[in-house]
């Protein structure tokens, strides 16, 4: 505990007021030692205390002040967006940073008892749609799928790219199809619906190799039109205003310092901002929740500056938060759809797989193809999703999938090879384990810091979702496992000392429950063999 704000407010040594707390507080029954340490009050708590806690709550000690509070902390409506995606091409890398985070947050809001609807918006309409659309039309022969449906939109969404250098008249014949979908030209639209459905079916099955779903799904192309009226029944508005060519913009620059932004073109078509301050609304009112958070790439900054200052200026004054994230890379280098050099998702869950087999092939020949392939998939999803995880959103980073399928080193496998090795010593004990144990004997400085660990977990879950950051989970279960991994090997488990080998078999069983909470959250299974 500082004693910083104790010093401001009595106008006395911090350093003293520390060692005047160590001789008068009274030491309850939970606390061990009170100590004071410079400026600092450091409180030891009983090794017990925290183990029976963990044993007792199991996937619950995260949580443990919620359950010893006699009143329950309130619990909010969470609406988070992701990952949005455009439905002219396939899930990328990028959209995977985007799911991680979004399901991650999602999970840890759950934890905390917290009501969380997880809602997606097909951007399912615009010029990009449009491109897609044109592409088939030239060159695709009204041929049905002959690959993963997404995927195959996707590739026409890259021939426009590649022909549209030798040919400028498409970008001209681009925008003439989204002025007859928006006119609702019966063939325009027919097209679009069998393309949009091909994107929409090839994404459900991505999202189901993560495992996620959600509550609700918008579809722009369904509400898009609202926003435009909502936005003309503001113009009288001071602050937004239709210039001379016809477009409506909102002034922004004065009111907030930042830049004037467009919210209806000059030829009355929809923009991005048009749909998204409707579905600001629309959110509310299927929801009325108390917060709605967005998962948003980093380019998209000052867009959500914009978005948010809109919403203001026109009395949508709720709480919204967008969650940015940095820039994912290969060590090739960074992704360009446009190029169709891009990494899909799927490939990348493929590509896993496959090195996650290989690992389980050599380590144990012996087994099956199909527990080899149950294995790996669980492996190969634990690597992808720890190694994103375990940066901070906010932070660009270059993803190795060889290096992210390491059975040690900082990856979700070196994790899950902890848990499944603590699983092993307690096939191997004849112990029962139980809170029956002589507490005294876990004396060792190994598990003294295993103990200080497990103790500060509720704390890590707090403040990560306190301040979004979801990545102090797997960085905290890392630090866990690296101390478990030390006290292992230096710390006998199952001896000839029965008295000993109970304790410690109880200690590993809190490390062992605590692995597992934090990486449920995470999304992550575990394997109970490896």
């Amino acid at each position: 505990y500082p004693c910083f704000p104790l010093a401001k407010s009595r106008k006395t040594d911090p350093n003293l007021i520390a060692k005047n707390l160590e001789r008068e507080l009274t030491i309850p029954d939970y606390i061990d030692e009170i100590k004071a340490v410079g400026p600092y009050l450091n409180f030891r708590v009983k090794s017990d205390i925290i183990l029976e806690n963990i044993y007792n709550l199991e996937e619950n000690y995260g949580k443990i002040r919620e359950y010893l509070k006699k009143e329950k902390s309130k619990s909010e409506k969470i609406v988070i967006e992701y990952p949005s995606p455009n439905t002219n091409k396939p899930l990328h890398l990028g959209h995977v940073r985007n799911v991680l985070i979004g399901s991650t947050l999602s999970n840890l809001f759950k934890y905390k008892g917290h009501h969380v609807f997880q809602v997606n918006l097909n951007n399912d309409r615009g010029i990009h749609i449009c491109k897609s659309m044109l592409a088939y039309q030239e060159w695709g022969n009204n041929t049905e799928p002959n690959k993963k449906s997404d995927h195959f939109v996707g590739d026409f969404y890259v021939k426009y790219n590649q022909m549209v250098q030798k040919n400028d008249e498409l970008e001209e014949k681009s925008k003439k199809i989204l002025k007859l979908w928006e006119d609702k030209d019966p063939q325009i639209r027919a097209l679009w619906r069998k393309m949009n459905n091909w994107a929409l079916d090839g994404f459900n099955e991505t999202y189901n190799k993560f495992g996620i779903s959600f509550d609700k799904v918008y579809n722009e192309s369904e509400f898009y039109w609202k926003g435009k009226k909502l936005i003309l029944k503001n113009l009288d508005n001071p602050n937004i205003i239709k210039q001379n060519d016809g477009a409506i913009v909102a002034k922004l620059e004065a009111k907030g310092n930042l830049p004037d932004k467009i919210l209806l073109r000059s030829d009355g078509t929809s923009i991005y901002i048009t749909q998204d301050i409707y579905l600001a609304y629309l959110k509310k009112q299927d929801f009325d929740y108390d917060k709605s958070i967005y998962i948003v790439g980093n380019e998209q900054d000052l867009y959500f500056k914009q978005l948010f200052a809109v919403l203001d200026m026109i009395g949508f004054k709720e709480d919204k938060y967008h969650l940015s994230y940095g820039m994912i890379s290969l060590p090739e280098g960074k992704m360009k759809s446009r190029e169709g050099t891009t990494v899909d998702a799927d490939d990348i869950i493929e590509e896993m797989e496959n090195l996650a087999f290989g690992e389980v092939n050599e380590r144990y020949p012996e087994l099956s193809k199909k527990e080899k392939s149950y294995r790996a998939k669980i492996i190969g999803m634990a690597a992808l999703k720890f190694f994103i995880l375990k940066y901070n959103p906010k932070s660009d980073f270059i993803f190795n999938p060889k290096e992210s399928i390491s059975f040690e080193g900082e990856t979700g496998p070196y994790i899950q090879y902890c848990f499944a090795r603590i699983q092993s010593i307690f096939n191997k004990s004849e112990e029962k384990i139980d809170l029956d144990i002589n507490y005294k004997l876990l004396t060792h400085e190994k598990e003294i810091k295993l103990i200080k660990q497990l103790n500060i977990f509720p704390e890590i879950i707090g403040s990560a979702l306190k301040i979004y950051g979801i990545h102090l989970i797997p960085q905290y279960l890392l630090t866990l496992c690296q101390l478990f991994n030390s006290f292992y090997s230096e710390c006998q488990v199952i001896s000839e000392n029965r008295e000993l080998e109970r304790a410690r078999l109880l200690l590993i069983k809190c490390v062992q429950i605590v692995i597992k909470i934090g990486l449920t959250i995470l999304g992550i299974e575990t394997l109970d063999e490896m």
